[in-house]
Protein backbone atom coordinates (compact mmCIF):
# COMPACT_ATOMS: atom_id res chain seq x y z
CA UNK A 1 0.00 0.00 0.00
CA UNK A 2 2.86 2.17 1.23
CA UNK A 3 4.55 1.55 -2.16
CA UNK A 4 1.81 2.33 -4.12
CA UNK A 5 1.30 5.89 -2.38
CA UNK A 6 4.87 6.41 -2.90
CA UNK A 7 4.17 5.73 -6.77
CA UNK A 8 1.35 8.28 -7.01
CA UNK A 9 3.02 11.10 -5.53
CA UNK A 10 6.15 10.16 -7.61
CA UNK A 11 3.75 10.58 -10.34
CA UNK A 12 3.00 14.08 -9.56
CA UNK A 13 6.49 15.63 -9.37
CA UNK A 14 7.12 13.98 -12.77
CA UNK A 15 4.09 15.97 -14.50
CA UNK A 16 3.84 18.91 -12.90
CA UNK A 17 6.66 21.29 -12.38
CA UNK A 18 4.53 23.31 -9.10
CA UNK A 19 5.50 20.38 -7.11
CA UNK A 20 7.66 21.34 -5.07
CA UNK A 21 7.54 19.15 -1.71
CA UNK A 22 5.93 15.73 -0.32
CA UNK A 23 3.94 17.41 1.96
CA UNK A 24 2.57 19.74 -0.13
CA UNK A 25 1.86 17.03 -2.94
CA UNK A 26 -0.29 15.14 -0.28
CA UNK A 27 -1.86 17.67 1.78
CA UNK A 28 -2.93 20.08 -1.36
CA UNK A 29 -3.19 18.29 -4.50
CA UNK A 30 -7.11 17.17 -5.18
CA UNK A 31 -6.21 14.81 -7.95
CA UNK A 32 -4.15 12.56 -5.67
CA UNK A 33 -7.07 12.65 -2.86
CA UNK A 34 -9.74 11.54 -5.25
CA UNK A 35 -7.76 8.78 -7.02
CA UNK A 36 -6.92 8.03 -3.35
CA UNK A 37 -11.15 7.96 -2.49
CA UNK A 38 -11.46 5.78 -5.46
CA UNK A 39 -9.55 3.32 -4.75
CA UNK A 40 -11.34 2.76 -0.94
CA UNK A 41 -15.02 3.11 -2.99
CA UNK A 42 -13.91 0.80 -5.87
CA UNK A 43 -12.83 -1.41 -3.54
CA UNK A 44 -16.26 -1.48 -2.05
CA UNK A 45 -18.19 -1.53 -5.39
CA UNK A 46 -16.48 -4.84 -5.79
CA UNK A 47 -17.23 -6.20 -3.26
CA UNK A 48 -21.19 -5.37 -3.87
CA UNK A 49 -21.59 -2.59 -1.23
CA UNK A 50 -23.07 -0.41 -4.19
CA UNK A 51 -24.76 2.34 -1.60
CA UNK A 52 -21.74 2.80 0.43
CA UNK A 53 -19.06 3.11 -2.30
CA UNK A 54 -21.78 5.71 -4.10
CA UNK A 55 -21.60 7.54 -0.26
CA UNK A 56 -17.79 7.60 -0.58
CA UNK A 57 -17.72 8.96 -4.41
CA UNK A 58 -19.98 11.55 -3.13
CA UNK A 59 -17.54 12.63 -0.46
CA UNK A 60 -15.10 12.70 -2.69
CA UNK A 61 -16.85 14.81 -5.14
CA UNK A 62 -17.97 17.61 -2.64
CA UNK A 63 -14.06 17.98 -1.48
CA UNK A 64 -12.70 17.65 -4.74
CA UNK A 65 -14.85 18.73 -7.53
CA UNK A 66 -13.94 15.54 -9.18
CA UNK A 67 -16.40 12.98 -9.71
CA UNK A 68 -15.37 9.09 -10.11
CA UNK A 69 -18.11 6.11 -10.50
CA UNK A 70 -16.21 3.79 -8.01
CA UNK A 71 -17.18 1.27 -10.80
CA UNK A 72 -14.74 2.94 -12.80
CA UNK A 73 -11.41 0.79 -13.72
CA UNK A 74 -7.85 2.88 -13.31
CA UNK A 75 -4.84 1.73 -13.78
CA UNK A 76 -1.25 2.86 -12.10
CA UNK A 77 0.00 6.12 -12.49
CA UNK A 78 -2.69 8.14 -13.40
CA UNK A 79 -2.38 11.84 -13.12
CA UNK A 80 -5.35 14.27 -12.28
CA UNK A 81 -3.73 17.75 -12.99
CA UNK A 82 -6.05 20.59 -10.91
CA UNK A 83 -9.03 18.17 -11.99
CA UNK A 84 -11.99 20.97 -10.94
CA UNK A 85 -14.71 19.32 -13.02
CA UNK A 86 -13.78 16.00 -14.19
CA UNK A 87 -16.08 13.26 -15.01
CA UNK A 88 -15.57 9.48 -15.07
CA UNK A 89 -18.34 7.35 -15.92
CA UNK A 90 -19.53 3.93 -14.31
CA UNK A 91 -17.68 1.64 -17.30
CA UNK A 92 -14.47 3.75 -17.80
CA UNK A 93 -12.02 2.34 -18.25
CA UNK A 94 -8.26 3.69 -17.79
CA UNK A 95 -5.12 2.41 -18.62
CA UNK A 96 -1.39 3.39 -17.16
CA UNK A 97 0.32 6.28 -17.13
CA UNK A 98 -2.67 8.83 -18.26
CA UNK A 99 -2.94 12.57 -17.69
CA UNK A 100 -6.51 13.76 -17.63
CA UNK A 101 -6.64 17.77 -17.25
CA UNK A 102 -9.46 19.88 -15.72
CA UNK A 103 -13.10 19.29 -17.54
CA UNK A 104 -12.38 16.25 -18.99
CA UNK A 105 -15.55 14.13 -19.46
CA UNK A 106 -15.27 10.12 -20.26
CA UNK A 107 -19.14 9.88 -20.31
CA UNK A 108 -21.89 7.95 -22.21
CA UNK A 109 -23.67 9.36 -25.50
CA UNK A 110 -27.35 8.08 -23.78
CA UNK A 111 -29.21 5.27 -21.39
CA UNK A 112 -27.71 2.60 -23.31
CA UNK A 113 -26.85 -0.55 -21.02
CA UNK A 114 -23.89 -2.49 -20.85
CA UNK A 115 -20.36 -0.73 -21.91
CA UNK A 116 -21.39 2.59 -22.37
CA UNK A 117 -18.29 4.46 -21.28
CA UNK A 118 -14.64 5.11 -23.37
CA UNK A 119 -11.49 2.83 -22.49
CA UNK A 120 -8.63 5.08 -22.15
CA UNK A 121 -5.24 3.32 -23.75
CA UNK A 122 -1.67 3.56 -21.91
CA UNK A 123 0.05 6.80 -21.94
CA UNK A 124 -2.83 9.39 -22.91
CA UNK A 125 -2.78 12.58 -22.93
CA UNK A 126 -6.27 14.25 -22.45
CA UNK A 127 -6.46 18.05 -22.09
CA UNK A 128 -8.57 20.81 -20.68
CA UNK A 129 -12.29 20.56 -21.71
CA UNK A 130 -12.19 17.81 -23.86
CA UNK A 131 -15.01 15.20 -23.82
CA UNK A 132 -14.82 11.57 -24.43
CA UNK A 133 -18.20 10.12 -25.18
CA UNK A 134 -19.25 6.58 -25.93
CA UNK A 135 -18.03 3.10 -25.60
CA UNK A 136 -14.79 2.56 -27.89
CA UNK A 137 -11.11 2.80 -27.25
CA UNK A 138 -9.03 5.75 -27.21
CA UNK A 139 -4.79 4.08 -28.32
CA UNK A 140 -1.80 4.05 -26.86
CA UNK A 141 0.02 7.37 -26.53
CA UNK A 142 -2.79 9.02 -28.06
CA UNK A 143 -3.40 12.70 -27.55
CA UNK A 144 -6.96 15.06 -27.21
CA UNK A 145 -7.12 18.24 -27.73
CA UNK A 146 -8.52 21.20 -25.61
CA UNK A 147 -11.87 21.31 -25.80
CA UNK A 148 -12.45 18.60 -28.30
CA UNK A 149 -15.48 16.33 -28.23
CA UNK A 150 -14.72 12.62 -29.67
CA UNK A 151 -17.25 10.12 -30.67
CA UNK A 152 -15.62 7.36 -32.49
CA UNK A 153 -12.18 4.96 -32.04
CA UNK A 154 -9.07 6.87 -32.00
CA UNK A 155 -5.68 4.62 -32.66
CA UNK A 156 -2.40 4.52 -31.03
CA UNK A 157 -0.03 7.89 -31.41
CA UNK A 158 -3.02 9.61 -33.20
CA UNK A 159 -3.76 13.51 -32.32
CA UNK A 160 -7.28 14.48 -32.46
CA UNK A 161 -8.86 18.02 -32.31
CA UNK A 162 -12.48 19.87 -32.84
CA UNK A 163 -15.81 19.29 -32.55
CA UNK A 164 -16.34 16.59 -33.50
CA UNK A 165 -13.34 15.18 -33.26
CA UNK A 166 -10.89 14.50 -35.88
CA UNK A 167 -7.37 12.92 -36.17
CA UNK A 168 -4.77 15.51 -37.24
CA UNK A 169 -1.69 13.73 -36.33
CA UNK A 170 -1.25 9.57 -37.25
CA UNK A 171 2.20 8.51 -35.99
CA UNK A 172 3.95 11.40 -35.82
CA UNK A 173 2.64 12.86 -39.25
CA UNK A 174 0.41 14.94 -40.16
CA UNK A 175 -2.83 14.30 -41.58
CA UNK A 176 -4.13 16.18 -44.75
CA UNK A 177 -7.32 15.44 -46.68
CA UNK A 178 -8.86 12.70 -44.92
CA UNK A 179 -11.73 12.28 -42.69
CA UNK A 180 -11.74 10.41 -39.36
CA UNK A 181 -13.67 8.06 -41.33
CA UNK A 182 -10.88 7.26 -43.74
CA UNK A 183 -8.06 6.60 -41.22
CA UNK A 184 -7.41 2.80 -40.84
CA UNK A 185 -8.26 2.69 -37.08
CA UNK A 186 -6.46 -0.52 -36.48
CA UNK A 187 -3.16 0.67 -38.02
CA UNK A 188 -0.61 0.81 -35.23
CA UNK A 189 2.63 2.66 -34.76
CA UNK A 190 5.80 0.69 -36.23
CA UNK A 191 8.34 -0.90 -34.14
CA UNK A 192 11.02 2.21 -34.21
CA UNK A 193 8.59 4.68 -32.76
CA UNK A 194 7.44 1.90 -29.97
CA UNK A 195 11.05 1.18 -29.19
CA UNK A 196 11.82 5.22 -28.63
CA UNK A 197 8.72 5.90 -26.85
CA UNK A 198 8.95 5.79 -23.02
CA UNK A 199 7.52 9.07 -21.32
CA UNK A 200 4.02 10.62 -21.13
CA UNK A 201 4.17 12.91 -23.83
CA UNK A 202 2.56 16.30 -21.93
CA UNK A 203 3.19 18.75 -24.82
CA UNK A 204 -0.57 18.74 -25.52
CA UNK A 205 0.22 23.38 -25.97
CA UNK A 206 1.68 22.58 -30.26
CA UNK A 207 -1.55 20.94 -31.61
CA UNK A 208 -2.17 21.42 -35.69
CA UNK A 209 -5.05 23.30 -36.58
CA UNK A 210 -6.79 21.74 -39.70
CA UNK A 211 -8.80 24.93 -40.19
CA UNK A 212 -6.25 27.62 -39.88
CA UNK A 213 -4.60 25.02 -42.38
CA UNK A 214 -7.45 25.20 -44.98
CA UNK A 215 -8.07 28.73 -44.21
CA UNK A 216 -4.43 29.46 -46.05
CA UNK A 217 -4.86 27.11 -48.52
CA UNK A 218 -8.19 29.03 -49.66
CA UNK A 219 -5.95 32.40 -48.81
CA UNK A 220 -3.13 30.98 -51.29
CA UNK A 221 -5.76 30.01 -54.25
CA UNK A 222 -7.26 33.09 -54.12
CA UNK A 223 -3.86 35.11 -54.30
CA UNK A 224 -2.90 32.77 -56.82
CA UNK A 225 -6.17 33.37 -58.82
CA UNK A 226 -5.61 36.94 -58.93
CA UNK A 227 -2.15 37.10 -59.73
CA UNK A 228 -3.21 35.00 -62.88
CA UNK A 229 -6.50 37.31 -63.55
CA UNK A 230 -3.76 40.41 -63.91
CA UNK A 231 -1.59 38.80 -66.29
CA UNK A 232 -4.25 38.00 -68.30
CA UNK A 233 -5.83 41.48 -68.19
CA UNK A 234 -2.11 43.04 -69.35
CA UNK A 235 -1.76 40.15 -72.00
CA UNK A 236 -5.42 41.34 -73.36
CA UNK A 237 -4.46 45.12 -73.23
CA UNK A 238 -1.51 44.43 -74.89
CA UNK A 239 -2.99 42.66 -77.76
CA UNK A 240 -5.83 45.21 -77.84
CA UNK A 241 -3.29 47.60 -78.47
CA UNK A 242 -1.17 45.92 -81.15
CA UNK A 243 -5.04 45.59 -82.66
CA UNK A 244 -5.22 49.21 -82.97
Amino acid sequence: MFDRFRKDVRVVFERDPAAKSVVEVVVCYSGLHAIWMHRIAHALYERGFIVLSRMVSSVSKFFTGIEIHPGAKIGEGLFIDHGTGIVIGETAEIGDNVTLYQGVTLGGTGKEAGKRHPTIGNNVVVATGAKVLGSFKVGDFAKIGAGSVVLKEVPPYATVVGIPGRIVVMNGKRVCGKSQRELPFAEEADETTLANENDVDLDHTVLPDPEEDERRKMQEEINNLKKEIAELKELLNEQLKNGK
